[in-house]
């Protein structure tokens, strides 16, 4: 399977808009130029058949979300239906409307790694082998066995992981990194133990602060000497609760692609945090300095600037808790509904270190909000499902729009938020498409 070279969506128009258009984005072969040339009634008229009775309200410079979303399918072992974005190593998102369950299911949930799958996370009998070490800041540094692991309280819990970068894809203009759209998110159950009894039991020092996580997996070049990344959190987040090391995913083992045999599972904050094929816990005096830690990986700016400039290291700040979010699952977009009926749609909803508190729908790009049935979390840091009914005043074609709110009031903005150098954290609305009959 070839590589892929990453380009987003405004990159792809810049480059070449009507191939675009015809190949990727507009099966009824309508360019952008020609959608920008001609009046947008006359367009979305000729592209599907249809009125469009909100066209008005359409905010100026958006591109239809027909136009802009694809399925792309690929084939891995053990997943189903995601879209590849790098092979080497392998990234994958899933769509949309393959995310509608509860409990993500292991081959729909999305695959991102930094480097090579070890071996080892190939062969069952090596977690019996399978060592994880605690040292630094520690009265009593630890070599612990899977089988030892096992002996502290076993918990389980729904936990939502999602790259930092999901989204990336939005930003213009555009910058490097896997060109994420809306599928690096999953909400799987995991099944552990909590750090902080692991990390308690190795006697922390009170000079203890940060924690720098390694694993197994193999650098692109393929010298062993090389970590391909490790990243950590405060010691506070480390002793949060929810945060795990875990072993079992939807309750079997862990796959190779998610971290065969341990795992952390550091919900609420980026996906990166969430290290994998676990095998050194360094609890450090100051704040971890691994690879994909320092510079501009996983990181924001301390203030807004402008789309495209420069932003020195000193003025960039680590991504903690993810922003809010959601997504419609069901239906697919692009679908065609009945005006004489009711239309049910559904998702799911998180916010990092909050809750969501309210989800809201709109069919008029915006206009007007329709409040949806909201359902509280399996447990803190699950996503939260939600559903809504809507009933459409005319045929046409149509968007519908979902808006979540997190327990600080922060909603999610209409369109990308603040442009940054590394395209994360992009919770702009998701939409679909929908024409009525």
């Amino acid at each position: 399977m070839g590589y892929k070279k990453e380009r987003g969506l405004w990159e792809s128009y810049e480059q070449d808009a009507e191939k675009t258009a015809a190949e990727i984005f507009c099966p009824a072969r309508i360019s952008r130029r020609d959608f920008v040339k001609k009046s947008g009634l006359v367009a979305l008229m000729v592209a599907f058949g249809t009125q469009v009775p909100f066209l008005r309200n359409l905010p100026a410079g958006f591109i239809p979300v027909a136009f802009a979303e694809a399925d792309e399918d690929f084939v891995i072992p053990g997943k189903n239906g995601l879209r590849l974005l790098n092979d080497r190593p392998i990234n994958a998102e899933t769509p949309p409307h393959l995310l509608d369950d509860n409990i993500t299911p292991v081959a729909r949930h999305f695959v991102r790694n930094n480097g090579l799958v070890p071996p080892s996370a190939n062969v069952l009998a090596s977690a019996k082998e399978w060592m994880l070490s605690i040292d630094g800041e520690v009265h009593r540094p630890l070599q612990l066995s899977i089988e030892q692991l096992q002996r502290f309280e076993y918990h389980t819990y729904d936990l939502t992981v999602e790259c930092g970068g999901n989204g990336r894809a939005g930003y213009n203009p555009p910058v490097k990194g896997n060109q994420w759209s809306l599928g690096a998110v999953g909400c799987a159950r995991y099944g552990g133990v909590l750090m902080r009894d692991v990390l308690r039991a190795s006697g922390l020092k009170t000079s203890a602060f940060y924690t720098g996580y390694y694993g197994a997996d193999i650098h692109l070049s393929g010298d062993p000497k090389r970590v391909v990344i490790s990243r950590g959190t405060p010691i506070e987040k480390a002793m949060n609760e929810y945060t795990m090391i875990a072993w079992e995913m939807n309750g079997k083992p862990l796959s190779a692609l998610h971290g065969f045999p341990l795992r952390v599972v550091t919900p609420g904050w980026p996906g990166s945090v969430s290290m994998k094929w676990l095998n050194r816990i360094w609890v450090r005096d100051v704040e971890h300095d691994g690879p994909k830690m320092t510079g501009k990986a996983y990181r924001v700016p301390k203030y807004p600037v402008p789309p495209g400039s420069k932003v020195p290291d000193a003025d960039m700040k680590i991504i903690e808790s993810m922003p809010v979010k959601s997504l419609i699952t069901f239906p697919k977009t692009r679908g065609r509904h009945d005006l004489r009926t009711a239309f049910h749609l559904r998702g799911h909803a998180w916010a990092g270190e909050r809750s969501v508190k309210q989800m809201h729908v709109s069919f008029d790009f915006g206009q007007n909000w329709i409040r949806a049935d909201l359902k509280q979390p399996a447990n803190r840091y699950a996503w939260q499902h939600w559903k809504a009914a809507l009933n459409f005043p005319s045929r046409g074609y149509y968007e519908v729009w979902a808006r979540a709110t997190d327990s600080n009031g922060s909603m999610q903005p209409t369109v990308v938020p603040g442009w940054n150098p590394k395209g994360y954290l992009n919770n702009a609305m998701h939409r679909i498409a929908v024409t009525v009959f």
